[in-house]
């Protein structure tokens, strides 16, 4: 009896440690998983050419939160759903007014912080009003009259002087935004592909983890 009890000890003693493995190995490739989906994820924002700041809209947890287990699971998801969704899938982005979207030009320039430039923040920013210029066949413009190119670091356009007013020297209209009905975004990420690739590490993950 003495015997048995203490084979049965033993028998669960390996069992913990075995059990103990598995948890750890499982949580550790789990994490790895996620973490490397996070990455390859980023990167290929990045690659696409739409910046750090989205990519890092990109973030991994993983679950049970605080603690191992063999039921580890982990989850990276998006803070922009809307943007990345477009450029994972493909679309066609319309006016939610139903007439333009107003595509700005370099000229426009940037609002506050790097803020998109839209006609209405223009107009309020320059205290003038935009000229719509329609264009049969081609794409309509709102237009700025009486601009003035800016000499120095800053370039851009200013608008015109008193005396350049009166003169009309120097003076010019330049194109501010360029209005199409829809634009149509490229497919330019992959989310599902690099889900896979890692989904397909995974058992390699676990297997490298184990300590036992």
């Amino acid at each position: 009896m003495k015997l048995a009890a203490a084979i049965t000890g033993d028998l669960r003693k390996i069992m913990a440690e075995e059990v103990k493995a598995a948890e750890d190995a499982v949580t550790a490739a789990m994490r790895q998983a996620a973490d490397g989906l996070k990455a390859d994820l980023r990167r290929q924002v990045t690659e696409a050419g739409m910046g750090q700041r989205l990519a890092n809209t990109w973030r991994a947890e993983l679950y049970p939160k605080g603690r191992k287990s063999i039921k580890a699971a982990g989850f990276v998801f998006t803070r922009a759903p809307t943007i990345i969704r477009a450029f994972d899938q493909g679309a066609m982005i319309k006016s939610k007014h139903g007439f333009w979207l107003a595509i700005p030009t370099p000229a426009a320039g940037t609002g506050a912080r790097g803020k998109r430039m839209t006609p209405g923040l223009w107009e309020q920013m320059h205290g003038a009003r935009l000229q719509f210029i329609y264009r049969r066949g081609a794409p309509s413009l709102l237009v700025a009259e009486n601009m003035r190119a800016r000499t120095g670091k800053r370039g851009g356009f200013g608008h015109g002087s008193a005396s350049a007013l009166r003169t009309g020297r120097g003076l010019a209209t330049v194109v501010m935004f360029v209005l199409v009905p829809q634009v149509s975004l490229k497919k330019r990420l992959d989310v599902d592909a690099a889900a896979e690739r890692w989904a397909d590490a995974l058992p390699g993950l676990i297997v490298g983890n184990w300590r036992g």
